[in-house]
């Protein structure tokens, strides 16, 4: 995976000596678009996905569909110099329908981790001829990371249970090999729940097992499942010294489990909220 990681790194670089630089462009995919605005290429940002929306100015630029659905005559209506995606583009078709239009697609790997993170962030400045200013991204991040991990350092590690809710589904937590596992693993906790990967949903004894010490959840979820009193009231939750102690931690989607250039921040905020 890391060689392959050097090979799309290396295919970018040669590819952007080959073009000049782009002036309408546009994003697909929410950390692709965290990410080019902030190298400083807002402006330049023509068209984005529905998923884009951050920074606030993203929610301005004309939409053209879902990065995993999305429309090649909505993008090629733009007349964009560069299409720059996330590897989950979709349907395959657009790739050649993008190409047999004459424009420019380069697509960088999605971000499920830190170094993914990191490696974006390199990848597309590289892409846009802003190095530096990735270089500098890519250090505040590092610097944030250090932050957070300082902060944890020394102390007993708690049990932090993600709690996801979309829509009207039901409650599902988090076990490892997500965007959150991650996450809490590098604030310095434990995930409450390590036996399975991906997401389910919890009996109330299961939930009792997991015995976390603190709930995380996001904005949106804690939204879909009717706010934090609702949480509490969920069979199980209150049961748990987390639901005991009502010890709750909300954050931003986005800025939790992007992996854009905010994600320093949102390591460092995890874990002070964490360990307070």
């Amino acid at each position: 995976m890391l060689r392959s990681f050097f090979l799309v790194t290396l295919a970018v670089a040669i590819n952007a000596s080959a073009y000049a630089a782009p002036s309408r462009i546009v994003t697909l995919g929410a950390g692709v678009t965290e990410t080019v605005f902030a190298l400083g290429l807002g402006e330049q940002v023509v068209g984005v996905d529905v998923s884009s929306l951050h920074p606030p100015a993203a929610l301005r630029k004309p939409k053209v569909g879902y990065v995993r659905q999305t429309s090649a005559e909505g993008i090629a209506s733009l007349k964009p110099d560069l299409v720059l995606a996330s590897s989950v583009l979709g349907p395959k078709s657009i790739p050649d329908q993008l190409k047999s239009a004459n424009i420019r697609l380069e697509m960088v790997p999605a971000s499920k981790s830190i170094k993914d993170a990191i490696g974006r962030i390199e990848t597309i400045g590289k892409l846009l001829e802003k190095e530096k200013k990735a270089g500098e991204l890519i250090k505040d991040l590092k610097s944030k990371l250090a932050q957070a991990q300082a902060h944890s350092k020394g102390k007993s590690k708690l049990r932090v249970l993600f709690i996801f809710v979309h829509g009207g589904s039901a409650m599902q937590v988090s076990g490892t090999r997500t965007a959150a596992d991650a996450m809490i693993n590098a604030a310095g906790a434990t995930n409450a729940v390590s036996d399975f990967p991906g997401y389910k949903v919890l009996s109330t004894e299961a939930l009792l097992a997991a015995k976390p010490d603190v709930i995380l959840v996001t904005t949106r979820s804690l939204k879909a499942v009717g706010g934090a009193e609702a949480l509490w009231g969920s069979p199980g939750i209150a049961l748990t010294p987390a639901g005991k102690a009502k010890r709750l931690v909300i954050m931003d989607d986005l800025r939790l489990l992007g992996f854009g250039p905010r994600t320093g921040d949102a390591l460092l905020e995890l874990a002070r909220a964490i360990y307070k």
